[in-house]
Parts: C-alpha cells; sequence; structure tokens
C-alpha cells in the first residue's frame, strides 16, 4: 500500500499508530482490525462505537475487518445471541466475514502444549479459594503453587487426561508460568485453561476444557492476520499477557493490542451486567425495550444506523473512558432525521372545536408541505371539515401573560388552513372540564390565498374529527434520573429511574394520512417530535407509535 504520510491528516491517536505502523513496514500483510463479542448477550451503542473505532480505522487502510465470536465458555453463550449480533452488525451496515473461536479448540491446546514443553505452563490443583490466597495483593507479592514445579512430563500427561475427562469440573487449572511477584496482577500465573464439563452450543460435548480469554484472545488475532488488536481500556493492564503468550509462541509479526476509552452515555445504561439487571428484573420491557442502548432497542425506537454513524464520527476516539450526555446522541437523530421524516399532524391531548359558520356536510382538502425544509418530499391533501381536534395546551379559558394561542375572543390560525376565533367555551356540567370550543373561521384568510389584512401571533396544528385515525403513543425519554451514578452493588434501580421514562397516551388522533403507514417510516408529529410505528404491540387494528426524540435539542444550545 502506497501510504503517504505527508498528504493524510491523522486525526486519533489510534490512526497514528497504525499509520506509522504502515509508514514503517511493520507488518507484510495488509491492516486487519476486528470486533470479538461473547455470544452471551446483545450488542448496545458502546459495542457500535468499538464496531465503529475498528471498522473505520481498517478501512482508511484498505485493510479487513472481521466478527469473531469469542465462544469459548459453554455456560454462557447461545446462538440467539450469534444470530442477534450478526443482525445487528448487518443493520449498522457491515458484512465483515465471520469467525468463531470454537473453531480454533485444536490449535489453543496445541499451543497450551508447547508452553507446557517449554516449561512455562504448569497444571495446578488448587482450589480458586487457595488460588486467591496464594497470588497475594497489589502491595503483597503472591506465592508460588506447589504444583509450579511439576516435571514437563507430568504436565503433558495431566492436561492430556484434562482434554480426555478424567477429572471433574474446576479441580484442575492450566496455568501460565510467569512471575508471582509481579506488580501486575494478570502476570502472577494467571489461568490459561480451565475444566468445564457442560455441552457447548456449537462444539457439542468434543471438549471439556476451555481457554481463558486472555489466552485464546491473542492466538485468535494471530491466526485470523490481525494486525491491530484494538480493545477497550479495561484491557490495558491485560496486554502484558497478550505479548506474553505471542512472545512465548513465537509467532512472525505478532498483532499489537492497543487500547481506547469506553463511552459511557449520562441517564443510559451500557454495562451488559446492569442491562441483564434491568431485563431480567422486569423494570423494562425486554432487551429491545426503546429505553435501552442496545441496538435492538434503538431499531425499536426508531433511531438509524445513519444517525449512529454521525454520532460515531463526531465524538472521535477516546484516549481514557469518557461520559457524553445523551443530548448529544439526540442531536444526531435529530439531524438524521429532520429532512428525511414526513411532518404531519397528530393531537396528543385533543380537545373538540366546532366552527359554527362552517357549512356542516362540508369537506375542503387542504395542500400541505410533507417536510417544511425539503421541498423535493412534495405536499399532500388533508381534510378540513367542521368539527375539529386541536391541543388541550393549545387553548387557556384565562391566558396569562404571554400566552398567544387560542382564548376566548382571540384569533390564531389553523396550520395550513383558515383563521379562527374562539367564541364560546363548553363545559361538562358535573366536571366543569372544557368538553368543546365554538369557534368562527374567516374564509378569507385561507393559507396561500395571499391575505395579509391582518396578522395573528400564533399557528397551532389540528386534526379532522370526521376524518382522523386514533393511535396509542409511547412517550419515551432517559430512563435514568438526572445525575443518577451506577452503583457498584445492590442497585435500587426503583430509586434511580425516571418515572417520566415511559409515558402511554392511549387516544391520540392523527391524520388520516398515517392509517396505514408501515414499519420504518418516520414522522415528525408537529411540535412534539419525531414518531414511528412500534414493531411489538402495533397489531392490525391498532396503531402503536414511538416517540424516537423530542424536538427540543438540548445539546444544540450548549454547544452554541
Amino acid at each position: 500500500m502506497n501510504h503517504d504520510r505527508e498528504k493524510e491528516e491523522v486525526t486519533d491517536f489510534l490512526t497514528k499508530i497504525v499509520e506509522d505502523d504502515v509508514h514503517n513496514g511493520v507488518y507484510h500483510r495488509p491492516v486487519a482490525t476486528r470486533f470479538p463479542p461473547e455470544p452471551n448477550g446483545y450488542l448496545h451503542i458502546g459495542s457500535a462505537y468499538a464496531i465503529h473505532v475498528n471498522h473505520s480505522i481498517a478501512n482508511k487502510f484498505n485493510g479487513t475487518f472481521n466478527l469473531r465470536f469469542d465462544d469459548t465458555n459453554p455456560l454462557k453463550e447461545d446462538m440467539k445471541y450469534v444470530e442477534a449480533i450478526r443482525e445487528d452488525i448487518e443493520w449498522l451496515g457491515h458484512k465483515p466475514p465471520v469467525y468463531f473461536g470454537s473453531d480454533y479448540s485444536e490449535s489453543y491446546y496445541e499451543a497450551a502444549k508447547q508452553l507446557i514443553c517449554n516449561g512455562k505452563a504448569y497444571v495446578c490443583d488448587l482450589t480458586p479459594e487457595q488460588m486467591t490466597e496464594y497470588r497475594g495483593t497489589l502491595t503483597e507479592p503472591g506465592k508460588d503453587s506447589p504444583y509450579r514445579k511439576r516435571s514437563v512430563e507430568e504436565n503433558l500427561n495431566l492436561f492430556e487426561h484434562m482434554k480426555k475427562g478424567s477429572f471433574p469440573t474446576s479441580s484442575k487449572v492450566l496455568r501460565a508460568k510467569i512471575d508471582m511477584s509481579s506488580p501486575n496482577m494478570n502476570l502472577r500465573d494467571p489461568v490459561l485453561y480451565r475444566i468445564i464439563h457442560a455441552e457447548h452450543y456449537r462444539t457439542r460435548n468434543e471438549w471439556c476444557i476451555y481457554p481463558m480469554y486472555d489466552f485464546a484472545h491473542p492466538i485468535q488475532d494471530w491466526l485470523e492476520g490481525i494486525t491491530h488488536s484494538l480493545c477497550s481500556s479495561e484491557f490495558r493492564d491485560h496486554r502484558p499477557l497478550y505479548d506474553w503468550v505471542l512472545s512465548e509462541l513465537e509467532v512472525v509479526e505478532p498483532p499489537k493490542q492497543r487500547e481506547f476509552g469506553r463511552l459511557n452515555i449520562s441517564g443510559l445504561v451500557t454495562s451488559k451486567r446492569y442491562l441483564r439487571e434491568l431485563v431480567e428484573g422486569g423494570y423494562v420491557d425486554g432487551w429491545d425495550d426503546p429505553r435501552l442502548p442496545t441496538l435492538k432497542g434503538l431499531r425499536r425506537r426508531g433511531v438509524t444506523p445513519e444517525a449512529i454513524k454521525l454520532f460515531l464520527n463526531e465524538i472521535g476516539v477516546f484516549r481514557q473512558n469518557t461520559a457524553v450526555d445523551a443530548a448529544m446522541l439526540d442531536h444526531f437523530i435529530r439531524q438524521d432525521l429532520k429532512e428525511r421524516a414526513v411532518s404531519v399532524m397528530a393531537i396528543l391531548d385533543p380537545i373538540k372545536v366546532i366552527i359554527s359558520n362552517y357549512p356542516e356536510k362540508q369537506t375542503e382538502m387542504l395542500s400541505i408541505k410533507n417536510n417544511e425544509i425539503n421541498e423535493v418530499m412534495g405536499t399532500r391533501e388533508i381534510p378540513f371539515s367542521r368539527e375539529l381536534y386541536i391541543e388541550r395546551e393549545d387553548f387557556m379559558e384565562v391566558p396569562v401573560t404571554g400566552f398567544h394561542r387560542l382564548f376566548p375572543g382571540s384569533e390564531v390560525r389553523l396550520k395550513g388552513a383558515y383563521f379562527i376565533k374562539c367564541e364560546h367555551v363548553v363545559k361538562d356540567s358535573s366536571t366543569g372540564d372544557i368538553t368543546e370550543l365554538h369557534c368562527t373561521y374567516d374564509p378569507l384568510t385561507k393559507s396561500g390565498s395571499g391575505f395579509n389584512a391582518r396578522k395573528v401571533k400564533s399557528t397551532i396544528h389540528w386534526v379532522s374529527a370526521a376524518h382522523g385515525v386514533t393511535a396509542e403513543i409511547h412517550l419515551y425519554d432517559k430512563l435514568l434520573k438526572e445525575k443518577s451514578m451506577i452503583l457498584e452493588s445492590d442497585n435500587k434501580w426503583e430509586d434511580m429511574m425516571n418515572p417520566e421514562s415511559f409515558v402511554k397516551v392511549e387516544e391520540a388522533i392523527l391524520e388520516p394520512c398515517m392509517k396505514n403507514v408501515g414499519f420504518g417510516e418516520t414522522y415528525q408529529f408537529i411540535r412534539h417530535g419525531y414518531y414511528c410505528l412500534d414493531t411489538r404491540y402495533t397489531a392490525e387494528n391498532k396503531q402503536v407509535f414511538n416517540r424516537i426524540v423530542s424536538l427540543k435539542d438540548s445539546w444544540k444550545k450548549a454547544k452554541g
């Protein structure tokens, strides 16, 4: 590859590392990165960030990007997660070659035997509790296992019998022989293999010994020709072990592990452990709950992969773990939707308006723009009639200072239609609640007619009562309260959850054009936000719309 350092701008520290390696000819193979999820859960926005980092860097250098399932623990993994992860990655727009760590089982076994033969690994009989005791602390060195001096022949024999299933689960492990006094706890004779008598979702009962991630990971990278193993910062202290494994196996041009900061988003839960607590505790509506930052949840909420890409491009690559305001993600969701979503009128809290001087049986078709800023999207026809619905908040019987919408004696414009004036208020005799507004309209004020004899201070949206369609609306907001902190243990989700994170509106009134909309289509409900059909609860005779994001852009204001 002819890569000109002078002409290409290096945008982040990881790209600079790869750029230098390419320039210096460190590898005689193309740049290659990978995303290695364990198939024991669902991807979330943090996963999308890791995918984006690895894929974009490989793409900058005309390299390759792999999806590899780290499936070397039969107790947690399942094919349903494999299928879900592949689906999510394809939804993001990537179709990488797919590999499985479990396909390399024989290679791990042979690598372990090589370490044993070189005197760099031994079979240990210490219990997990004893191993913890022998390991030492951050301030005190560990002490050698009494089994550390076993001969090569004895270790090979024991390891072979571990493979044959001669020993019970967890009764023996294979450990690396490194340094029990190392200040890095990961180098104090870490476990390389353990015994697990459980059926693996792919290899079934072919194996009963399984490699630890820190041992399997560098071997996987090397076998696949990975040049740069880019992972999140919690693996930084594991890097010396990664390098030790490859060095002891004497591989040629070993891949490099380099780390970047994790992405955290305020008000969102991005820990797999805590996500599981929320789902299994019934605090949310499954893994695809639109309040969760799982890719399934974001997709069901109506967020597009293009919006996620805009967001990830903006934040770049972090050196350290970084918290980003959720308002920033919402901003790019709006940026993506504003020119593609059809603007429609929807009444979430309806109050009836009767235009007393409009002909009772007349229906008039009016032309409305489909998108105020995208002329290419054209216009549509909507019905106007004597009886309408407007938002209850757009009327105030006794207006406060600064209220410019409808009140007795005032005049407003109905969007795309006419001026109306409130003449009379009808109330329920028992409750005193307002049930109807009787208004008059001025036929000379039709939108587009050129009328300018007088002006009004407000335009409000409406829907024809005879033609509107009823729908259920789900209003989603941040799952957690502002400034809520995720505890390390004993989470009290009831105290941390935002009570307004999910609000159901059971009988909203929408324009008739919304009667037969399809899944995946997005709409701006004027003044309310962006919406799409919910894929779980929408049924043949019931439409349910999810709010993707509100219209208020607090991040944009803060940035400005």
